[in-house]
């Protein structure tokens, strides 16, 4: 299994472009889709002030950021610990662009160069569950993960939130390799399984169980004016 990295940061505003800079970078790693500890966390001094919007998110202070290194001195020790890691981030435009730029000022490669992967967890949601609101927040109340402890955003904390929700989105695809696992070889190497070999007994349904259904299907069809559209395919099919 590869190893992964959820990341967040906290900016000065919006606009990388624009001159807003890093000022918080949290990093949580998973492999084997396992927390391990080996988390990073650094505040930055940007050498400018947050704009008013992201002070009220962030509550980041410019004297409380003025004795923290800056991004360019800690860039190779960042570019290490990603490295040949998948990254993943709620809404990934908007981190990897601020990286990239950061990287750009210290003279450095962009993040494509040496990460494996980025996985856009704000994509993966609206593809699950379009049309509903897919924020941190929200996807936390979705999966019942415990938010009362962050009062601002904090890239540690909002890394933290990440990581289980990330693991909620995509438990479903693990359903089918929960056997697998515990049949793979000492080296970690997943044995594949010819699901051919299995075969699925079929249950009939009892004469309670038809006739429960029949009386449902009745209900339906009298409250629908007799418009259900089963019965209409089956008088469709009989005739």
């Amino acid at each position: 299994m590869s190893r992964q990295i959820v990341l967040d940061t906290e900016t000065t505003g919006l606009s990388a472009e624009n001159g807003d800079r890093i000022i918080e970078l949290g990093c949580v790693e998973l492999f084997n889709r396992k927390l391990t500890g080996n988390d990073l966390h650094i505040y930055f001094n940007p050498e400018r002030e947050s704009h008013e919007d992201a002070l009220r998110v962030h509550g980041l202070t410019t004297e409380f950021l003025s004795d923290k290194p800056k991004f360019a001195t800690m860039a190779q020790e960042i570019v290490e610990y990603l490295r040949g890691a998948e990254l993943i981030i709620h809404n990934a435009a908007f981190d990897v662009g601020f990286l990239n730029k950061e990287f750009e000022l210290a003279g450095m490669a962009p993040l494509r160069d040496f990460v494996a992967e980025v996985t856009d967890t704000l994509a993966m949601a609206k593809q699950v569950y379009p049309g509903k609101r897919n924020s941190l927040d929200a996807l936390c109340d979705r999966f019942g993960v415990d938010r009362s402890n962050r009062t601002f955003h904090g890239a540690k904390l909002d890394a933290q939130l990440l990581a289980d929700v990330y693991i909620n989105l995509t438990r479903g695809q693990d359903a089918l390799l929960i056997e697998v696992e515990s049949r793979s070889d000492q080296q970690g190497t997943v044995v594949a399984v010819d699901l051919r070999s299995f075969t699925l007994p079929v249950l009939l349904a009892s004469h309670d169980e038809v006739a429960a259904h029949d009386r449902v299907l009745a209900d339906l069809d009298k409250a629908s004016g007799g418009k259900t559209l089963f019965k209409l395919l089956t008088e469709k099919a009989v005739a």
